[in-house]
C-alpha cells in the first residue's frame, strides 16, 4: 500500500515524506520533481510558460500515470483540482492531510514566485488556501492537524494514524 500527502504548499509534504518513508523503509516519491523531471523545467517556469491550465493539464497527466509500490507519495498542492489524479492516487493507497493553518503556511512561503504556487491572476494565497481546503478535506483518508509540531512529532503520528486507520478503514483525525 501506498501513502499519499496532500496539503497546501508550506504544509511540508515532502520533508515529512521522507522521514516518513525512511522510518516505513519505503519509497519516497516527489510528484513535483517526477513533473519537473518529465517537463525539463522548473514549476514556476512551467507556471509562468504554459499558463495554469496546461501545468494542471500537465500535472494530472503525470500523477495518474503514476505506478507506485510501497512508496510516500509528496504530491503538488495543486493536485487536489483534479478528479482523475486523486481517483489514481486514493486507488492505489491511504490519503493524508497534512493541516496547517493559514498564517503558519504564509510564514513558511517567503519565496511563492520561484516556488511554483498555482495562484490565478486575481486570487492571493488565502483565497486559494480557503478554495482547497474543502478539497484536501473531501480528498483525505487520514487528517493531521500540523499545527506548532515538529516534523518529528508529525511523522510519529502520521504512522500512529496509519495504523489505526489499517485496523477501523474508517476516517482519522489527529489534532
Amino acid at each position: 500500500m501506498n501513502i499519499i500527502l496532500i496539503g497546501m504548499p508550506g504544509a511540508g509534504k515532502s520533508t515529512i515524506g521522507v522521514l516518513l518513508a525512511k522510518a516505513l523503509g519505503m519509497r519516497f516519491i516527489d510528484t513535483d520533481i517526477v513533473l519537473q523531471e518529465q517537463e525539463n523545467r522548473l514549476l514556476h517556469e512551467i507556471i509562468s510558460t504554459d499558463g495554469i491550465e496546461r501545468f494542471l493539464e500537465t500535472e494530472e497527466a503525470v500523477v495518474s500515470s503514476l505506478k507506485p509500490e510501497n512508496s510516500v507519495i509528496a504530491t503538488g498542492g495543486s493536485v487536489v483540482y483534479s478528479s482523475k489524479a486523486m481517483n489514481a492516487l486514493r486507488g492505489a493507497g491511504i490519503s493524508v492531510f497534512l493541516y496547517v493553518p493559514f498564517e503558519e503556511i504564509e510564514r513558511r512561503l517567503k519565496n511563492i514566485k520561484t516556488r511554483g504556487v498555482v495562484i490565478p491572476e486575481g486570487k492571493s494565497l488565502k483565497d486559494v488556501y480557503e478554495e482547497r481546503m474543502p478539497l484536501y478535506m473531501a480528498h483525505s483518508d487520514i487528517r493531521l492537524d500540523c499545527t506548532g509540531k515538529d516534523i518529528e512529532t508529525v511523522v510519529a503520528e502520521a504512522i500512529e494514524a496509519l495504523k489505526k486507520y489499517s485496523y477501523a478503514h474508517y476516517p482519522v483525525i489527529i489534532e
